[in-house]
């Protein structure tokens, strides 16, 4: 039996994980590691401490199909339509620029709910808060060092991970990365974006007539989404704030009613 390891449970990762599963006939092994604690990526969904069925989209914000990709892959689109993953955006955001043919669409079940879709449609075994560290090549097999845990072996990897992490890995693949490649990797650059999610209590009504909306009169805020009233889900208590920064991550601890939250920036 084949063994694949894909690295990264985000967009890129979960799909590549589906059309393996697709396009093979025989018995294969799919495992996928992440670093963080959730799949997603930049398309996340986190969840309020409080009530889990309470959630904010913290990565992309709604899903826009030009009439190129609309044809490209109509097959997806399709299939994320008749599950009800996904479904058209009929909630007014403000300042959104419209292109003739383009259609938008929205996660009722947040924008994470693409990537979980993927994920268990593969029938991958997916671990999370597995940060690999090294690969090396060991008897025509793969080794994968993580974190913690002993190293793992495998016949295929695919990295979908950002290219500064593929760039600290060490063992063998530093060696397989020509000079070339290594120049157009590290040429590769990174605008930051950072969000911010509040929960509100139950019944909370934000009153606006907008489900999103761009800024762009502010140097920090870009973006502002009433969670629930864009995913058109009634008031399940969310919204959800964005603004580029180009400084470190950090953790600190957000007020909001009195409750102190841990946020990720």
């Amino acid at each position: 039996m084949a063994q694949v390891l894909i690295v990264g449970a985000g967009m890129t990762g979960s799909l590549c994980a589906a059309l393996l599963r697709r396009q093979t006939s025989g018995p294969l092994y799919l495992a996928v590691w992440d670093k963080a604690d959730d799949s997603g990526g930049r398309m996340t969904t986190a969840c309020s401490p409080h009530n889990p069925q309470c959630t904010a989209d913290l990565g992309a914000q709604y899903i826009t199909c030009t009439p190129h990709y609309a044809k490209k892959h109509q097959r997806f689109y399709d299939e994320l339509l008749a599950y009800g993953v996904l479904r058209p955006l009929s909630s007014p955001i403000e300042g959104m620029v419209m292109k003739e043919g383009d259609c938008n669409f929205v996660a009722p079940q947040g924008i994470s709910s693409i990537i979980k879709h993927y994920l268990k449609e593969s029938g991958a075994e997916v671990y999370f808060r597995h940060r690999v560290t090294q690969i090396n090549l060991r008897d025509d097999k793969w080794e994968v060092s993580k974190q913690t845990g002993s190293p793992e072996q495998f016949d295929l990897i695919v990295l979908t991970m950002p290219v500064p992490e593929i760039l600290q890995l060490q063992g063998d693949i530093t060696t397989l990365i020509s000079e070339c490649q290594r120049q157009q990797l590290e040429a590769v650059s990174y605008s930051s974006r950072y969000a911010l999610g509040l929960f509100y209590e139950a019944g909370t009504k934000i009153d606006v007539p907008w489900a999103g909306q761009y800024i762009t009169s502010n140097p920090c805020i870009r973006f502002v989404s009433i969670d629930n009233k864009k995913r058109n889900i009634g008031y399940k208590c969310c919204c959800q704030l964005s603004w580029p920064n180009d400084s470190a991550s950090q953790t600190f601890p957000c007020m909001w009613r009195g409750w102190i939250y841990s946020v990720q920036l």
